[in-house]
């Protein structure tokens, strides 16, 4: 694992124990930690991969840096059951994109503010494999 893909696991770590509020200082393990995900958060381009899950209902959320007014979100999952979402949100938190994740395609998030966006990923009882990525458009 690259320290910066560590890094990434750890900060979510981190973020997923403040979002469900746990009482102890250590916070639970990440729920697609056991399927490897492949996140890669760089300015104005990320992606998610996440493999053969099985049974995932999570919500995961990352700040991603859009120096644009507009993502393109290409999708290419494959799901077998159960449901997904996936929302980005612009600076403001306005919801700039709402869709389930697609076995291909490729849609343009409505106009946003530039800055940091975040991107939420929200899965109850899903299975197979899940990949997208957004971009500045």
């Amino acid at each position: 694992m690259t320290k910066q893909k560590f890094l990434l696991v750890a900060a979510t770590i981190s973020l997923i124990g403040g979002l469900f509020g746990c009482g102890s200082s250590t916070p639970p393990p990440a729920p697609l930690s056991q399927f490897q995900p492949e996140i890669v958060n760089s300015p104005d381009n990320f992606q998610f991969q996440a493999t053969a899950i099985s049974n995932v209902s999570a919500v995961v959320q990352y700040n991603w840096s859009n120096s644009g007014t507009q993502a393109t979100v290409n999708h290419s999952s494959a799901v077998d059951s159960g449901t997904t979402l996936v929302q980005i949100f612009d600076s403001t938190g306005t919801e700039v994109h709402n869709s389930a994740l697609l076995p291909s395609g490729s849609l343009a998030s409505s106009t946003g503010v530039a800055g940091t966006w975040r991107i939420r990923v929200t899965l109850s009882h899903a299975y197979g494999t899940l990949n997208f990525r957004a971009q500045k458009l």
